[in-house]
């Protein structure tokens, strides 16, 4: 599942704007850990913090996906959550259409 994690990662970084891209992948390289782990401490802090305007519930994935780069126990379990959000999503977009 691990594999499956990281492909999905890469798959999601194709999407995104190139700026944006470019500088997750960055921050994904190994070298760069000394700047990851507090980015994605950051990012998790922010997304418990999104009544205020700035922060918001966004930060709190994207911190969890980079703090996964160190903690490679975390990508079964994010790819499990990230296949149920995908499910549910599909659900709600069929039953949305058949209204």
């Amino acid at each position: 599942m691990a594999q499956a994690w990281d492909e999905r990662i890469a798959h999601l970084l194709d999407l995104l704007p190139r700026p944006v891209g470019k500088a997750i992948a960055w921050l994904r390289a190994p070298s760069r850990r000394w700047v990851r782990i507090p980015a994605a401490l950051l990012l998790i802090l922010g997304g418990f913090l999104a009544v205020l305007p700035i922060f918001g519930l966004w930060m709190l994935p994207l911190g969890l996906a980079l703090l996964s780069e160190d903690l490679p126990g975390m990508k079964p379990g994010l790819e499990r959550s990230a296949r149920w959000l995908e499910e549910r999503w599909k659900r709600v977009v069929a039953w949305w259409r058949k209204r």
